[in-house]
């Protein structure tokens, strides 16, 4: 299962982003959500974690955005299950 998260430190940056890993670890990948969904840094995962990652970012993007929106304006951001 993949956690989609966002910091508070992240609160300073401009450019929409979501942090994601494996529940329970502490090893993280960010990815950009705008202009385009892509990489940023791939902490430890594997080509495959990756892309799997990507695309349920992809398939997601409008939602994390809204989310990444909710999170800048300073209101709670919702706890949201994808599954594929």
């Amino acid at each position: 299962m993949w956690v989609f998260l966002f910091y508070n430190t992240d609160f300073y940056e401009n450019r929409a982003h979501v942090h994601v890993g494996e529940k329970g670890s502490q090893d993280l990948c960010k990815i950009w959500l705008e202009p385009k969904v892509e990489l940023d840094s791939r902490g430890e995962f594997t080509d495959a974690q990756v892309k799997e990652i990507i695309e349920l970012a992809e398939n997601n993007k409008y939602m994390l955005l809204e989310q990444w929106q909710r999170f800048k304006a300073g209101k709670p951001v919702k706890m949201i299950k994808i599954t594929q």
